[in-house]
């Protein structure tokens, strides 16, 4: 089949996978739909697909880690460094050595460095399956974010052992001292190709556009290119380029905290990575369905050469990896919290932080990145056998947290972060005061013939009016404060009734010729941004 025609069906596949995810009655993952979506695929049509490790992994990873890093909220991975940081690194090198030995002590046929590259790949977590998972069900936002800083950060050191232990399969030695080494330079040269990057592109497309103004367009193509720019750059200069991508990420969140951008930029530009990222992911899932009959099928050759004869030895491989990679999370989880809280924690909440460690994308991706030869031009040892016991224990992670999870987080006792409401009504007032400010400074300049001055006042009026209400709404404090967010809250609701009556009307008028195509567009996106505005508020 045609490259084209296979791009077409991966991505109608994916635009069905989530429609078919909301259609079901219980909260199934994206990914595991997007999984039997793949299969179905496979059985139905021979997509006949051969991936190439290298170009899948640049293809799909810089972005999708990209975006996000770009998205991580910095407080929170500030603010819980220290246990993030032990997740993230930490957790990884004590899963790697653990789960690698396991794999290798139960499968003797798959070499130990090829079982230190699968346990790598298997430790990276997926802070969007858990988000699917637990959709029905409220998640502390501090549980959440230390969840999505350890995935962010743990793919990083995850790909980086993945690396080494390639590598070492491929040359036949591994050199501690030249690991250690190559592993300072990896990290400190990413970070300092993703940091340069970013921030060049950052300035010069500023620079760009202060003299010449700017495009929409271009700034998109720029913001989807730098994550591949870091990557490469880094790449060239013996570095992580996976590390290049995550820093890139990080400091495009901080130049995008100086401004410098148009509103509509932001807005189709946030539209397009959350494009992006839906459709990257969901086509590694669905070619994960689409690849597992012909993987269990070689796979189980493998099992043969290893003297079983019968199937289910795979399935228990799988079952066996996903309770050791539990095990070791569920002991280092609850030795951390012992640490950071100076008591045992909860076994409710150690259980919810393990299960929430579902695997996914990443993982994918770094077990189909194994190359399918040796230096020396022979197969790569196990290969399918590794990517087959990938997959079982992503499917796995997810079936078990789909179980589990919702019970654990029910009324789930985290500690709370304080004064975060209050920190957000405050900075909601400061920046109503500074509009109020600005506008009162802005009316001055209206008075330019006669008579404006007057209308000068009443437009001033009118547009202070809701920086009043709100700064007067969130000010308040107690039973009288309560009443007036709610009140807000009931506001907002009926405005985005009217919205949408607003926005029916002007379809009709464009339907029935009596509005023009073009100011139908006009009319429509500027009441779809202010609704975006208000939902999101």
């Amino acid at each position: 089949m045609a490259p084209l025609e296979i791009v077409l069906i991966l991505l109608a596949a994916v635009v069905v996978s989530g429609a078919c995810a909301r259609m079901l009655p219980l909260p199934v993952p994206v990914p595991l739909v997007q999984i039997a979506l793949g299969v179905f695929v496979a059985a139905v049509a021979n997509l006949g697909v051969r991936l190439d490790p290298q170009v899948f992994f640049v293809l799909f990873l810089p972005p999708l880690l990209f975006f996000d890093g770009w998205r991580l909220p910095k407080a929170g991975l500030l603010r819980d460094k220290g246990m993030i940081l032990a997740l993230a690194l930490g957790l990884v090198v004590f899963t790697v050595l653990g789960l690698g030995l396991l794999i290798h002590w139960m499968i003797p046929a798959m070499p130990l460095a090829v079982a230190f590259a699968l346990a790598a790949v298997i430790s990276p977590t997926d802070p969007v399956a858990v988000k699917a998972i637990a959709a029905r069900v409220p998640v502390p936002k501090r549980l959440m974010r230390l969840l999505e800083g350890e995935a962010l950060l743990n793919d990083a050191s995850g790909l980086v052992c993945l690396r080494f232990a390639v590598v070492a399969a491929l040359t036949g030695t591994f050199s501690l001292a030249d690991a250690v080494g190559s592993f300072a330079w990896g990290s400190i040269g990413g970070l300092a190709a993703g940091f340069a990057v970013t921030t060049v592109a950052a300035q010069v497309k500023n620079w760009v556009s202060r003299r010449y103004g700017e495009d929409v367009g271009a700034q998109i193509l720029i913001s989807l290119l730098i994550p591949f720019g870091a990557y490469f750059l880094a790449d060239m200069a013996g570095a992580s380029g996976i590390l290049a991508a995550v820093a890139a990420g990080i400091t495009m969140g901080h130049v995008e905290q100086g401004g410098g951008a148009l509103a509509e930029t932001r807005v189709r530009r946030s539209a397009v990575w959350e494009t992006i990222q839906f459709g990257a992911s969901g086509i590694i899932f669905i070619l994960l369905g689409e690849q597992l009959p012909r993987i269990a099928s070689r796979a189980a050759e493998v099992v043969h050469e290893a003297g079983h004869a019968e199937i289910c030895w795979l399935l228990l491989y799988v079952a066996a990896i996903t309770f050791g990679v539990a095990a070791l999370r569920f002991a280092w989880v609850w030795v951390l919290l012992r640490v950071a809280l100076g008591r045992a924690a909860s076994c409710r909440l150690v259980a919810a932080l393990t299960v929430a460690g579902v695997r996914g994308t990443v993982t994918l991706a770094g077990v189909l990145s194994l190359p399918f030869m040796l230096s020396d031009g022979s197969p790569f040892p196990a290969r399918d056998l590794a990517v087959f016991l990938a997959a079982g224990v992503i499917i796995a992670s997810l079936v078990a947290a789909t179980i589990l999870l919702p019970s654990l987080l029910r009324h789930l006792a985290f500690a709370a972060e304080p004064g975060e409401e209050a920190a957000e009504d405050a900075a909601r007032v400061t920046a109503g005061e500074a509009a109020l400010a600005a506008i009162a400074r802005a009316q001055g300049g209206l008075a330019t013939r006669p008579g404006d001055a007057d209308l000068g006042a009443e437009a001033a009026t009118r547009a202070m009016a809701p920086y009043r209400q709100r700064i007067d709404a969130l000010s308040r404090s107690g039973a009288e404060g309560d009443v007036a967010r709610r009140i807000e809250a009931l506001e907002r609701e009926l405005e985005l009734v009217g919205m949408r009556a607003e926005r029916e009307r002007l379809l009709q008028l464009a339907r029935s010729g009596r509005l023009s195509d073009e100011a139908a567009r006009k009319l429509v996106r500027e009441v779809d941004l202010v609704e975006a505005r208000i939902a999101g508020a």
